[in-house]
């Protein structure tokens, strides 16, 4: 059987952000269940131009769309910016139109993992739940756990040692991703 690939997009414009730090550790845990991963950061989101539907052909964007129509599963990460996903993020998935043709449209068919970053639980959870309903509109299946992650409790930056909460969190939304790819959701934790 081929790994499943999975996706990582999200991330802020500050380098090593806390939520690129989290995409970061839930794409390694996908990786320890043997998937194939693929992350765009930050910086590459910022280098997707605002999307137009009659403009969305350049190198990062259609690297991008290839990656996401090649995928099993999808890890979303976005900070939570007045109660709701970052305008980067929002911008990277509304390249996923580009999809909205092909057997599988937009996510169809895909395990959806997505994790949110704020200074607060408020900011926290409002944007997890929006970024669950942005994923059930482009098709996709969120995965039973969301991680919402309190920025001002748990400090995140990758290679540095994870709080508990944080780290069953990321790791169960990668495991998750990872399961329901391959059709083998276990109750491993």
């Amino acid at each position: 059987m081929v790994a499943p690939l999975i996706v990582g997009l999200g991330g802020t414009v500050k380098r090593e952000s806390s939520t690129e730090s989290a995409l970061r550790f839930a794409l390694d845990s996908a990786r320890s269940h043997g998937a194939r991963t693929e992350m765009f950061g930050g910086s590459d989101l910022a280098s997707l131009q605002m999307y137009d539907p009659r403009h969305a052909d350049n190198p990062t964007a259609r690297r991008f769309i290839e990656s996401l129509r090649a995928a099993q599963g999808v890890i979303i990460a976005s900070p939570g910016y007045h109660g709701s996903i970052s305008g980067l993020v929002k911008n990277a998935l509304d390249y996923v139109e580009e999809l909205r043709d092909d057997t599988n449209p937009y996510l169809s068919g895909r395990a959806v993992g997505c994790i949110t970053t704020a200074y607060g639980w408020q900011a926290a959870v409002t944007t997890l739940q929006t970024l669950r309903s942005i994923v059930h509109a482009l098709r996709g299946w969120p995965t039973p756990l969301g991680a919402a992650i309190n920025s001002a409790e748990s400090r995140i930056s990758y290679g540095s040692p994870l709080d508990g909460a944080a780290d069953f969190q990321l790791r169960t939304v990668g495991r998750e991703v990872f399961s329901l790819s391959t059709g083998m959701l276990h109750a491993e934790v």
